[in-house]
C-alpha cells in the first residue's frame, strides 16, 4: 500500500479514470447525472425469435413495436384525435416514405396536413423519448434536424412566451420544403425510441426469401443482441467454409424456392450446379424434390423441374459430405445417419435400423456402391466452387460477423435467461452430458463449450486444426442429436425425401420439451446457470407453439415463455398464427400474438396493421426503474468508482488535470 492507502493497481486505475473526468467539478457532475439516471423508468425490451427470412413481417413488427407505437399514439392523442386518424398516423410512422408518396398522388399533402401532422408527430415523440435523458435523445436524433427537433420537443405550442416561436419553426419547415425529410426523420426517431433494446432469440436464416434484409435491418438497430439458433449456426458454418453446412444451406434455399436469394443477394454462383443437375438428371422428374410452396409469390414463375433437379444434386452431395464428416468424427455418435451404404438400388430398398423400406427414388448415377460417400470429379468441382463463393462473399461475411459480434449461445439480462433450442436432458430429468472433443459437460458448461468452438471455427488461425474442429462442430450443432440448438434425435432429411413411412419422418424431441415446463425444472435450470433470482424467467425459441391444437406459450406458471409462434410462412398453417413477440416494459411483461402480415401496400393504402392479441405474463409490483436492471448495476459500479476518484482528488492523492 502507498502512504495514502491506495495500492499501485488502484492508483493506476484512478489515474486512467481521471483522463475522462479531469476535475472535481466534472466528477461531481457525472455522479449527479448517473444517480439521476438510475431513477428513470426501465427501457422497453422487445423479444423476437424464429424470423426465418420473413423480412416484411419482421420489419413491420419492428416498426409497430408489437403494438407499442399505437399505444404511444393513443397516449399522446387519444383525447382529441379520432381512431381513424390515429390509424392513419400509425401507418405514416411505420412507412413514412411510402405513405407520403401515396398521399401526394391523391393531392393530400397540403400545408394544413403538414402543420397538423408535424404537431402530432412531435406529441408522439415527446412520449417515446420521455424515458431517456436529453443527452441520450440527442445522440439518437438525425444530425440534420437535431437542433430543430430539440426545440420543438422542449417548447410547447401552448407555451405563451414561445407560441409564435413554435409556430414559426413549423411554418418555416413547410415553406422551405423540408417537411417531407423532417417527417421521415421524426418517424424514424419514433422507431428508435419506442423500444430500448431488441433481443433476437435465434433463427434468422432459412425458409423465407430475405434473411439478408433481416440482417441489414439488424445492422441499423441501435441496441440489439442475438442468441444463435441452429439455422444461424448452419450459415455461420457455411461462411467458415464447412462443406456440409454449405450443401445444407444451398439445399434448403432450393427446397423453399429461394433460388434468386443465393445469387442476387449473396452472389453465390449456383450456375455450375444447375448445369450439372440438368445433365445428370436430364430424364429424371426428381418428383421427391419438388420445391415447397411457402407463400412467397414467385413460386409459380419458377422452372420447378430445374430446381427439383438442382435440389436432388445438392442433396446427394450433402449426404456424401455428411457421411465423410460422421466417419471423421466418431465422437459425434452419428453412425446411424450413414444411409447411402444401406441402399439396395437393385431391390429399390434401404435398410434403416435393421429394417428394409421401399425407396421412392432409385436413380443415383453419381453414387458408387463400392464407395458411396466419395464425390465424383464433377461434384467435387461444384462444392469447391460453392465453398469459394461462400467464403469470399463480402456481404455474407459482414452479416456473419454481426452474428458473432452481437451473438452468443445464451444470454442472461434483466432477469431473463434467453436461448434457442433446449438444455439437453435425459428421460429422468437429469442434464445430459456430452463429450465435446474430450471435455465432458452439460447445461451451462455445454453452452459455453459450444460457444468457444463456434468462435474458434471462425477466428482460430487459418488452416489450423483448432479452426477445422470448430467449423466441423458447427455442422454438429446444426443437426447433432445432443446439440442444444437442435434438440432432436435426428434430422430426417434422407427419410423424408426417399421414404413414405411417416414413422421414419418423425424427429423425436429431446426430453427437455416435456420435462422443462414445470416450475421445479425451471429452478433446476436457473440454478445450473448460477441464477438465484425469484423474478428470473426463461425465454425460449425454436419450437413453434401450435395454437391450433390448444397449446399455450406460457409454461411453468409464467416462468418459461415459448416465443416461436410461426413468423415463418412455412409454419403458419401448423401454428395458426404469425408469430409471438414478448415485450417487457417498466410496468409489465406481455406476449403479443400476431395475425399474418399482408403487405406494405395494404398498410400504406388502407392503414392495415398486424392485429395482435395481448397476453399478460407478469405485472410488476411497482414501476421498474433503471436501478432495477443490469444497466443500473453497471451504473452503480461506475458511481462507486467515481466516488473513489472524487475522494482521491479531495485527499490530494491525484491532482486535477492529471496525465499518465
Amino acid at each position: 500500500m502507498t502512504e495514502f492507502g491506495y495500492d499501485d493497481k488502484n492508483m493506476r486505475y484512478l489515474k486512467m479514470l481521471s483522463r475522462n473526468w479531469p476535475t472535481i467539478q466534472s466528477v461531481c457532475t457525472e455522479i449527479i447525472n448517473l444517480r439521476a439516471l438510475l431513477n428513470l423508468p426501465k427501457g422497453t425490451e422487445h423479444f423476437i425469435s424464429d424470423i426465418h427470412g420473413e423480412y416484411e413481417g419482421f420489419r413491420h413488427i419492428l416498426r409497430n413495436a408489437s403494438g407499442n407505437v399505437k399505444r404511444k399514439i393513443d397516449q399522446a392523442l387519444d383525447d382529441y384525435l379520432p381512431a381513424a386518424d390515429r390509424d392513419n398516423l400509425a401507418s405514416l410512422i411505420y412507412y413514412p416514405e411510402q405513405k407520403m408518396s401515396e398521399l401526394k398522388k391523391n393531392g393530400l399533402l397540403t400545408k394544413e396536413w403538414y402543420t397538423i401532422t408535424l404537431k402530432q408527430l412531435i406529441a408522439v415523440c415527446k412520449i417515446t423519448t420521455s424515458k431517456y435523458t436529453q443527452s441520450k435523445v440527442r445522440e439518437m436524433l438525425p444530425k440534420d434536424f437535431e437542433y430543430v427537433i430539440t426545440e420543438l420537443m422542449t417548447t410547447g405550442s401552448k407555451d405563451f412566451n414561445k407560441e409564435e416561436y413554435y409556430s414559426q419553426i413549423i411554418n418555416s419547415i413547410i415553406e422551405i420544403e423540408a417537411a417531407d425529410k423532417f417527417i421521415i426523420a421524426m418517424c424514424y426517431l419514433i422507431h428508435t425510441t419506442v423500444i430500448d433494446k431488441i433481443h433476437i432469440v435465434g433463427d434468422i436464416f432459412d425458409r423465407g426469401d430475405s434473411p439478408h434484409l433481416v440482417m441489414e435491418e439488424l445492422e441499423r438497430q441501435r441496441n440489439v443482441d442475438i442468441q444463435w439458433g441452429n439455422h444461424d449456426i448452419l450459415w455461420m458454418g457455411a461462411a467458415a467454409g464447412n462443406r456440409s453446412c454449405i450443401a445444407n444451406a444451398v439445399r434448403i434455399c432450393l427446397r423453399y424456392n429461394n433460388y434468386d436469394f443465393l445469387e442476387d443477394s449473396y452472389g453465390i454462383n449456383i450456375r455450375p450446379l444447375s448445369q450439372f443437375a440438368t445433365d445428370v438428371y436430364a430424364d429424371d422428374p426428381c418428383t421427391c424434390f419438388t420445391p415447397k410452396k411457402t407463400g412467397h409469390g414467385a413460386y409459380e414463375e419458377r422452372n420447378n423441374a430445374i430446381i427439383a433437379k438442382m435440389q436432388k444434386a445438392i442433396s446427394v452431395i450433402q449426404f456424401k459430405l455428411e457421411g465423410q464428416d460422421i466417419k471423421a468424427h466418431p465422437e459425434y455418435g452419428m453412425e446411424n445417419r450413414l444411409l447411402l451404404d444401406k441402399m439396395y438400388l437393385e431391390k429399390g430398398t434401404v435398410n434403416i435400423r435393421g429394417r428394409e423400406y421401399k425407396l421412392l427414388d432409385t436413380n443415383f448415377p453419381t453414387i458408387d456402391p463400392k464407395n458411396p460417400y466419395a464425390l465424383t470429379f464433377e461434384e467435387q468441382k461444384i462444392i469447391d466452387g460453392l465453398q469459394t463463393s461462400f467464403v469470399n462473399c463480402e456481404k455474407l461475411q459482414r452479416h456473419i460477423e454481426l452474428l458473432y459480434k452481437k451473438g452468443s449461445m445464451y444470454k442472461y439480462y434483466n432477469n431473463s435467461l434467453m436461448f434457442h433450442g433446449c438444455i439437453p436432458m435425459n428421460a429422468d430429468g437429469t442434464f445430459r452430458e456430452m463429450d465435446v472433443y474430450g471435455v465432458k459437460c452439460h447445461g451451462k458448461e455445454l453452452f459455453e463449450r459450444c460457444e468457444t468452438l463456434v468462435r474458434q471455427g471462425r477466428y482460430a488461425r487459418e488452416g489450423s486444426e483448432a479452426r477445422k474442429l470448430g467449423s466441423d462442430f458447427m455442422w454438429y450443432l446444426w443437426c447433432g442429436s445432443k446439440s442444444p440448438l437442435f434438440g432432436k434425435d435426428k434430422m430426417a432429411t434422407f427419410e423424408r425425401y426417399f421414404t413414405d413411412d411417416k414413422d421414419l419422418h418423425k424427429e423425436v424431441s429431446d426430453p427437455y420439451f416435456k420435462l422443462a415446463y414445470t416450475s421445479e425444472m425451471v429452478d433446476k435450470i436457473l440454478e445450473d446457470f448460477g441464477i438465484d433470482n425469484s423474478e428470473a424467467i426463461i425465454i425460449n425459441g425454436h419450437i413453434p407453439v401450435k395454437i391450433k391444437k390448444g397449446e399455450s406459450p406460457i409454461k411453468a406458471d409464467g416462468r418459461l415463455i415459448l416465443i416461436d409462434g410461426g413468423l415463418s410462412k412455412a409454419y403458419q398453417s401448423v401454428t395458426g398464427i404469425a408469430g409471438y413477440t414478448l415485450v417487457s416494459n417498466s410496468h409489465q411483461i406481455f406476449l403479443a400474438e400476431h395475425e399474418p402480415f399482408t403487405s406494405v401496400t395494404d398498410s400504406v393504402r388502407h392503414n392495415a396493421d398486424v392485429h395482435s392479441r395481448t397476453i399478460p405474463v407478469r405485472s410488476f409490483g411497482g414501476r421498474k426503474k433503471i436501478s432495477d436492471t443490469d444497466e443500473g448495476n453497471d451504473i452503480a459500479v461506475q458511481i462507486q468508482d467515481l466516488e473513489k476518484l472524487l475522494a482521491a482528488y479531495r485527499a490530494g492523492v491525484i491532482k486535477q488535470g492529471n496525465e499518465l
